[in-house]
This record gives structure tokens, C-alpha cells and sequence, in this order.
């Protein structure tokens, strides 16, 4: 069989197998009063299902590196599609997915206000809601979007909705990723007030925008209920409006040390995954056929 060939079937092969048990765990969101650090908790969270099959992907393509094409062995490739083929469709769902969220039009009648762009994000804003806006509302809900902008959030959007969808059709996965989604609007509501936006007007113009939407929004909502955005957009989750409405309405909150501290400890842990998963590509290059070729001579 072509090298490139098995690699693949064994990525969601293996990569399923690692996904699966670990995308039915619920992970339960500890309250951080900083919503910045609570963000990067909740994207933490976000990942660690898929953490295992990356791992597992990068072993694969470092014993790729080093095998000869094509793969020598008794290999039964009917045998392999048949077993990955379950996986494969999670893997296509989640691709073909990811694919229409990029082709699809974001600035649409439902989409008033909104960053785009997953390597140079820009904002979009609809003449016709700023009409309706005051001057403040037009500063406060464009420091939002400011703000979105910096973390290249679309980006950022675009590939937890494709970490969520590997890990279909368990709603845990769904789960999490609506609470990073709210934590990610938070973040960004206090990091705009913060570069001198009200809340109040930023409220306001959340609302409006709301009432705009509302009449659209179901049209751009999925067969499974799950919306497929890769732009960062002021309203959020409609779920959660009662909550950052209150938010926004409270006083800013400072900033605590331990949050500090704890940020810098989530790039730490970021660091530190990035680390195995080259240690995992090495591992793999230097000992993957040693213990892939006799597990699929045994297995298959």
C-alpha cells in the first residue's frame, strides 16, 4: 500500500479511537472572576479530547518520515478501510463542515456587525445598524470587535468548531464549545471597556442588534442545531444575553494577581503540548515501524 495511502487511514484510524472515549467526558467550568483567564480555561477545555489523537497523528507522520514507499508488510487495506470507516465519517462531516463555513457568506442580513478574516481579520458594520446607533453605541460595539480582531478570534472560532466537530456526535463536545464561546464574548466585552468603551452603550447596541437578527437567525442555523460561523460576532450565544447583559452593566472588575499568574500558567501548559507533540513526532520516527508493523501483522 502507498505510504501516503495508510498514513491516512491510520490517522483516522487511531486518531478516532483516541477522540472518542475522551470527547464523553463532561468537564466541569470552574467560576474565575477574570474573563479573560476564564476564556483561556474554557479553550483548554476545548482541546484536551483532541489532545490524545494529535498526539497520536504526530507518532504517525514522524514514522511516516522515515517509511520507505510503498509500506512493505502484509498490509490487508480492505480490512483497514472497513475498520476506520465509522471514524471516516466523523472525519468527513467534520472537513466538509469546516469547508461551507469558509465559502459561506458572512455579511448577510443576519450578520450586522462582525470580524472576518482567519489570517487578517477586518470588521464589517452594516450602515444600516449603525443608523441606529448612537455614537457611543457605534465606539463600544467597534472596540468589541477591536478586540476580536486582536486575538484573531475568527481563526481561533473556526478551528474550535472543527476540534467540536471531530469529536461528534457526543454533547459534551457541543457543550463546550457553547462555553467557550460565552467565555469568549465576555473576555472580549471587559477587554473593550477596558480600552474605553461603555457597557451600557455596548448593551444597548447588543440588543439592537439582536432585534435586527432575530428574524434570520434560524435561517442560519444548522440540521443539528449547531451554528456554522467562522466570524467573531457581538451577539453570541442568545442564551446567555441575560447574563452579559448584567456584566456589562456591572462595575469593571480589576484584575486579580492569581489571574495573572494563572494565564501564564495556560500558556505554560500550551507550550508544554506543543513540546510532546514533537517529542511525539520524533518518538515516532525513530521507533514507529519497530511497533506498527508487528501490531498490524497481528491485528489485521
Amino acid at each position: 500500500m502507498e505510504r501516503e495511502s495508510l498514513l491516512t487511514i491510520l490517522l483516522i484510524l487511531f486518531g478516532g479511537l483516541a477522540v472518542q472515549p475522551f470527547a464523553m467526558i463532561s468537564l466541569r467550568a470552574t467560576p474565575d472572576p477574570c474573563s479573560r483567564s476564564a476564556e483561556r480555561r474554557a479553550w483548554l477545555h476545548l482541546w484536551l479530547p483532541v489532545m490524545p489523537a494529535l498526539t497520536v497523528a504526530a507518532w504517525l507522520c514522524g514514522w511516516a518520515l522515515r517509511e520507505p514507499d510503498p509500506v512493505h508488510g502484509h498490509v490487508d487495506q480492505w480490512v483497514l478501510i472497513g475498520a476506520c470507516l465509522p471514524f471516516a465519517v466523523v472525519v468527513w462531516r467534520a472537513a466538509l463542515r469546516a469547508l461551507w463555513a469558509l465559502t459561506r457568506e458572512p455579511f448577510d442580513a443576519d450578520t450586522r456587525v462582525c470580524t472576518v478574516g482567519l489570517l487578517r481579520p477586518q470588521i464589517l458594520f452594516s450602515p444600516f445598524l449603525a443608523k441606529t446607533l448612537d455614537d457611543d453605541m457605534i465606539d463600544a460595539a467597534w472596540r468589541h470587535e477591536q478586540a476580536h480582531a486582536r486575538h484573531r478570534d475568527p481563526l481561533r472560532i473556526w478551528l474550535a468548531q472543527l476540534a467540536t466537530d471531530l469529536q461528534w456526535p457526543w454533547p459534551s463536545a457541543r457543550q463546550r464549545f457553547g462555553t467557550w464561546l460565552e467565555a469568549l464574548e465576555l473576555a472580549r466585552d471587559d477587554e473593550a471597556r477596558r480600552h474605553g468603551a461603555s457597557g451600557a452603550a455596548l448593551a444597548v447596541a447588543l440588543l439592537r442588534t439582536l432585534r435586527q437578527s432575530s428574524s434570520t437567525s434560524r435561517a442560519r442555523t444548522s440540521v443539528d442545531g449547531s451554528r456554522l460561523d467562522t466570524h467573531a460576532r457581538l451577539t453570541g450565544d442568545p442564551q446567555a444575553l441575560q447574563r452579559r447583559i448584567d456584566r456589562l452593566l456591572a462595575p469593571l472588575a480589576e484584575p486579580y494577581p492569581a489571574s495573572t499568574r494563572a494565564l501564564k500558567s495556560f500558556l505554560q501548559i500550551e507550550a508544554r503540548f506543543v513540546c510532546m507533540l514533537m517529542a511525539a513526532g520524533v518518538f515516532g520516527a525513530l521507533y514507529g515501524a519497530p511497533i506498527l508493523h508487528p501490531l498490524l501483522a497481528s491485528t489485521f
